[in-house]
């Protein structure tokens, strides 16, 4: 069986929580007789790392642009980090002419998901959708944050909306896939007679069994002798790691060994800055610092999480939460926001601790128990683990995404 996977961003070197997924994903359905074929925009220059190709899977490029007029080159920039508002002829030609394809399976709407969609129906191929960011169950405060970079601007690609129907893809499509199952509820009452798979992103356990800590040590010296506070994902309002910096001073006070570490790449260069200029500001160099972008599955990225007393996830908003499972492999425990994400998997006062935003009291409170009590964060680390394994394994849901392709190949026969 091939499949053609289509992503309208991978960036190696801004690597988050959807490019693991559909990573982990092709590495599961590989193992189950499945080819993936990636299709995903051109980079300005070929990347020194890509972890697909590495692992196996075809990446084919396709040419791609921002049909938005009148806007300022960083907002430019931006648009194509958070991977909004991107059209392509390109694609289109190359999804129509690549050989032997069973299935079509989109990993965003819009345009370029209107185009995947637009193809399968041609072809007559079966079409599935994957929702990673949310489509229904969306906070406001990120629905903001993903129209501002058009703020000014002039968006003539509306202009190919209407023929590539990319107001309906989620309606045309022949499945859903989301792993938020509030996102599933929303989607069934708006498509009662939708096929919508609830289907969680997952990790591969065996890969953090080994020791990986010296590695992360050697590359990353600042962490040696202190209390590690890892905040994982890409730099970004959504993933809100001001909120942590907030009361950075306060944890430090009341743990004088902790360090802050940021790991991730910055897919919003302003914010990124903001966040700098305020740790320069408050004097806090040596206890605050970014990695920077590190490749998945990195010994360094794995040793990181070993390494920490808590990985703390602040996000405005998590669809899944692939960090918290990623964490959890670790045997590491999770202080995590109230995203549906986490409220899926985060089971208070058995795997891990959530908090309001609204009430940073709640935040401190939870630091305090996770840090203060290294053997109940050690229970709620080993629960979370047991249910990475038992649940969320990479090889068990990859059944599961190839029975669906399975599925939808007999209907259309």
């Amino acid at each position: 069986m091939i499949v053609a996977q289509i992503l309208r961003k991978y960036d190696p070197a801004q690597w988050g929580g959807t490019e693991s997924a559909v990573k982990q994903l092709a590495d599961g359905l590989a193992s189950q007789g499945v080819s993936s074929r990636f299709f995903a925009p051109k980079l300005p220059r070929e990347p020194q790392l890509d972890p697909l190709a590495a692992a196996g899977h075809r990446v084919n490029r396709y040419r791609a642009f921002v049909p938005v007029a009148r806007i300022k080159p960083e907002q430019r920039e931006q648009l194509i980090s958070i991977g909004g508002n991107l059209m392509s002829f390109d694609l289109l030609w190359k999804l129509w002419r690549e050989p032997d394809l069973n299935v079509i399976h989109t990993h965003t709407a819009n345009r370029i998901g209107g185009i995947a969609l637009a193809v399968a129906r041609r072809r007559g191929l079966p079409s599935v959708i994957t929702i990673h960011g949310g489509a229904l169950d969306i906070p406001q405060a990120v629905k903001d944050a993903l129209v501002k970079p058009l703020e000014g601007g002039i968006e003539w690609g509306k202009i190919f909306g209407a023929p590539l129907r990319s107001r309906h893809v989620l309606h045309d499509a022949n499945a859903i896939v989301t792993c938020n199952p509030r996102e599933a509820g929303l989607l069934r009452q708006k498509f009662p007679s939708k096929r919508i798979l609830v289907q969680p992103h997952g990790v591969t356990i065996s890969a953090y069994h080994g020791e990986h800590r010296p590695a992360a040590a050697a590359a990353f010296p600042q962490i040696v002798g202190r209390d590690v506070l890892l905040v994982l994902g890409r730099i970004d309002p959504v993933k809100n790691q001001g909120f942590v910096l907030q009361h950075i001073n306060e944890i430090l006070r009341r743990y004088s060994e902790c360090i802050l570490v940021f790991a991730g790449a910055c897919t919003d260069e302003s914010y990124g800055k903001a966040l700098k200029k305020e740790i320069e500001r408050s004097g806090l160099e040596k206890r605050v610092f970014f990695t920077g972008g590190i490749p998945p599955g990195d010994v360094r990225l794995i040793g990181l999480l070993q390494s920490a007393k808590v990985v703390v996830v602040p996000s405005l908003s998590e669809t899944f939460g692939l960090v918290i499972l990623e964490a959890w492999a670790a045997g590491t425990p999770v202080v995590s926001s109230r995203t549906s994400g986490a409220l899926s998997l985060v089971e208070p006062n058995k795997n891990g601790w959530l908090f309001d935003l609204a009430e940073p009291s709640q935040f401190l409170s939870a630091l305090d128990e996770a840090l203060a009590n290294p053997s109940k964060a050690k229970q709620f680390a080993a629960a979370g683990h047991d249910l990475a394994a038992r649940e969320y394994d990479t090889a068990i849901l990859a059944r599961h995404i190839r029975n669906l392709y399975e599925e939808l190949i007999q209907d259309a026969a």
